[in-house]
């Protein structure tokens, strides 16, 4: 079995305007790099189809999914950009975008789960990671990971999941979805006092939050993964884990001030992929979050797939 890749022309006709740092060209570096090192090869691309809206609510409230459709559907109809939040635009383009980007990540579960694929990873925007289950916040709409995890609980039938994110900024949206649900471990490490200015107390006791301090480099984030993560993963034993795979912690990225490298998110993805050969039969669905320098992102992406592919 290969490791599928989730992706969609659409996920790039959401644009918030130039200068956004969340921005279309982020999926155009990754593919070039992937085309220019070889990597493409070595996986099975797939269409992301659009998300059935049934699965959107296992995470989110129907209200917010409801209200979010109708807001989504009259700015495409009208073609007038609209500002959710500072951080967070709409134009014609995002609907059709945040179907794709949350269709991709239930499909990638359901192909895993079904053995179509080893693992998978949804090349896809816009992220997901700071959608709560009632606010678009963060650059976020529905929150991929989140409703992916869901429907390998409650539609495939699974009994624990664990989603790992590490991310720069803290998976705000994902933890209050899935804050006490003890079918779910959320593990996380993200640069302290940064936005949303979150994740120093756990909402749940099934949260393993690491904040750092800014200006944490690679070794030090290693040991602390080590120390925090490993055991709670190992002793939960999840049957899937879900990965929140933000590359904005690395040190050419701007939107953060740690000191990750290509080689640091081998290392996590090697330590994940661990876990999941002895607990979950292998099974990991990664969907991309942020990463904002686009060199480092594609490099970072090629590193990350490397170790998912084996190659």
């Amino acid at each position: 079995m290969t490791t599928a890749y989730y992706s969609h022309p659409e996920c790039r006709g959401h644009d918030m305007g130039a200068g956004h740092p969340e921005c279309p060209q982020r999926l155009d570096a990754i593919d070039d790099y992937l085309l220019a090192t070889g990597l493409d090869v070595a996986l099975e691309r797939h269409d992301a189809p659009r998300v059935d809206l049934g699965d959107v609510a296992l995470a989110h409230h129907s209200g917010y999914v409801a209200e979010l459709r109708e807001l989504l559907e009259q700015v495409q109809a009208e073609g007038a950009p609209r500002a959710l939040d500072p951080d967070t635009t709409a134009n014609a383009g995002t609907w059709a975008a945040v179907q794709r980007a949350a269709g991709a990540a239930v499909a990638a579960t359901d192909a895993v789960i079904d053995g179509r694929a080893a693992n998978a990873f949804c090349a896809v925007r816009p992220p997901g990671h700071h959608a709560t289950r009632d606010t678009a916040m963060g650059f976020c709409f529905f929150n991929n990971v989140a409703i992916a995890a869901r429907h390998a609980l409650d539609v495939r039938g699974l009994a624990r999941v664990a989603i790992v994110d590490f991310d720069v900024h803290h998976g705000n949206g994902t933890e209050d979805i899935i804050a006490g649900d003890e079918r779910v471990l959320m593990v996380s490490i993200f640069q302290d006092r940064l936005y949303p200015f979150s994740g120093g107390v756990p909402m749940g006791t099934n949260m393993v939050n690491v904040p750092v301090p800014a200006y944490t480099r690679g070794a030090e984030v290693r040991e602390l993964i080590e120390a925090h993560w490993m055991a709670r993963l190992e002793s939960f034993r999840p049957q899937m884990i879900f990965i929140s795979a933000g590359f904005d912690a690395h040190r050419e990225d701007d939107l953060g001030q740690l000191g990750l490298v290509e080689a640091d998110y081998e290392w996590i993805t090697r330590r994940v992929k661990g876990v999941a050969d002895r607990h979950a039969g292998g099974r990991i669905v990664s969907c991309l979050e942020g990463g904002y320098n686009l060199g480092a992102l594609a490099r970072s992406v090629a590193a990350h797939l490397r170790v998912l592919a084996g190659v």
